[in-house]
């Protein structure tokens, strides 16, 4: 059987597992990272943390899985940068995280190529990209060296090669979508047209050899995080998606081979590169969810997210939560707006605040999955949900009733490792098909919705207005 160590390098963590088709996930490890925040927005990572986080939890996974793999999968946070000595692989710079604003200035500069940078490459010009970041390094930091991607640089370490793979260069702003390729123009815009980058491989390429990790394995399935999860619940055709229940909440719906370019200001990606094909993926963003429920711990609401389901209402009474604790994204795209709870009197009590929280959650939620139908041209039929909040019932059911579609639970604790080792196995066989390499999948648990389409429509229209008020009061601020 072929046994393969997929390691998923996030940015709270690293975590790395021994799957194999048979026996499914027999070993996990995971190592803390920890981010520098800092003054004036920069969120930086130490690389050399990075590097020990893979290697550590790499080794400790295959030590438990007590066998030999036969192959290294691995994926990444998409957007955080550095710079480095290609020569000796040493970092010349702290890792700027995706989350870093410091490259606002650059995007200011830019504002009036915004709208041909996103119809060349289905992103909006924000700082969350990897270019503004990179030009930002350059401008303040060093000018010597390569600046890439993380995922070029452990690559490196572990192979010698240097590579980025196609969804990892989607997320840059300086790749064209419909070509898949850098884009000299963008690269020029950017000041970083000088630059030399790393050759962009294809997810299920073998892109190099590594020994980091025992015996010479070769080293394949590179991919982006929320990509890899895309492919691990299976969301293999146009029309299907998923979400990810983490700190935020991430939508994506497969596209198929189609760039489309969002009408709603949703951001349009490859969704991996695998058997010559390049289908592509929209996604929008919910900045705050279990670090909102994070919130209501540090209030002493509830003791953590496990009494999230004993707490809450049966029902929310007038309370409206619109939880924009870190801003709003698509459709609003008000990153000063704060959050808010409306309608509470006398008789309010932490039950309702509970459940309006855990009910704005779902309707932002709910809110992409209509900005994503109108860039299909149909609705979803239903939603497949990953992450730690899907433990609650409350949250899934909220999801169900809002959206007003199934909400199918996978079933695996480990999305994005499995993804990135699917691709892997396409990678050591290429006569194996990606449904075949991702095997099927039955839903732990499926939502059926419970309201009715007026009882939803009426929470949406009063939720929604409760929203673009946030938004709105965000401008003036």
């Amino acid at each position: 059987m072929t046994a393969i160590l997929a390691i998923d390098q996030g940015t709270s963590g690293t975590k790395a597992i021994v799957v194999d088709p048979e026996e499914g996930t027999v070993a996990i490890a995971e190592e803390t990272v920890r981010p520098t925040y800092l003054d004036g927005g920069g969120v930086e990572q130490n690389p050399h943390e990075l590097l020990d986080s893979v290697l550590g939890a790499g080794r400790r996974a295959v030590s438990a899985a007590g066998r030999p793999i036969d192959c290294v999968a691995l994926a990444n946070q998409g957007e955080t940068v550095l710079a480095w000595d290609p020569a000796t692989g040493t970092p010349l710079t702290q890792a700027l995280v995706w989350q870093d604003r410091r490259a606002e200035s650059v995007c200011g500069e830019l504002a009036e190529h915004a709208e041909s940078v996103a119809r060349r490459t289905g992103l909006v010009l924000d700082p969350y990209f990897s270019a503004p970041k990179m030009a930002w390094l350059r401008r303040n930091l060093t000018r010597d060296g390569v600046v890439t991607t993380t995922d070029s640089w452990l690559v490196h370490h572990l192979t010698g090669e240097f590579v980025t793979d196609a969804t990892t260069a989607s997320r840059s702003l300086v790749l064209d979508l419909d070509t898949a390729a850098w884009d000299g123009e963008l690269l020029d815009l950017f000041g970083l047209g000088d630059e030399r980058l790393p050759r962009i491989a294809a997810c299920d390429e073998v892109v190099g050899t590594t020994r980091a990790f025992g015996q010479e394995v070769p080293v394949a399935g590179l991919i982006v995080d929320q990509q890899a999860a895309l492919v691990a619940e299976r969301c293999l055709e146009p029309g299907t998606a998923k979400c990810t229940y983490g700190t935020g909440a991430f939508l994506l719906a497969n596209t198929g081979l189609d760039p489309v370019r969002s009408s709603a200001g949703l951001t349009t990606s490859v969704a991996w590169r695998a058997a010559g094909r390049t289908p592509y993926c929209v996604d929008g963003q919910v900045y705050t969810v279990a670090s909102a429920v994070r919130w209501l711990q540090d209030l002493g609401l509830i003791q953590s997210a496990t009494d999230l389901d004993a707490l809450a209402a049966a029902d929310a009474g007038s309370v409206l939560c619109v939880p924009a604790f870190a801003g709003l994204a698509a459709p609003w795209w008000a990153p000063e707006a704060t959050a808010s709870f409306t309608g509470m009197t006398l008789a309010t009590r932490r039950e309702h605040l509970v459940l309006a929280l855990l009910q704005g959650i779902a309707a932002q939620v709910a809110e992409l999955g209509t900005l994503v139908a109108k860039d299909l041209g149909r609705p979803l039929t239903r939603l497949r949900a990953d992450g730690g909040l899907t433990n609650s019932a409350v949250l899934m059911q909220a999801q169900a009733d809002i959206a007003q579609i199934p909400v199918d639970i996978y079933p695996h604790a480990h999305a994005t490792p499995l993804g990135a080792a699917a691709l892997a196995r396409c990678a050591l066989d290429p006569a194996l098909g990606l449904e075949e390499a991702v095997g099927d999948w039955q839903p732990t648990t499926v939502y059926e919705p419970r309201w009715s389409a007026d009882r939803a429509q009426e929470f949406r229209t009063a939720w929604a207005r409760a929203a673009t008020a946030r938004a709105t009061e965000g401008d003036h601020s």
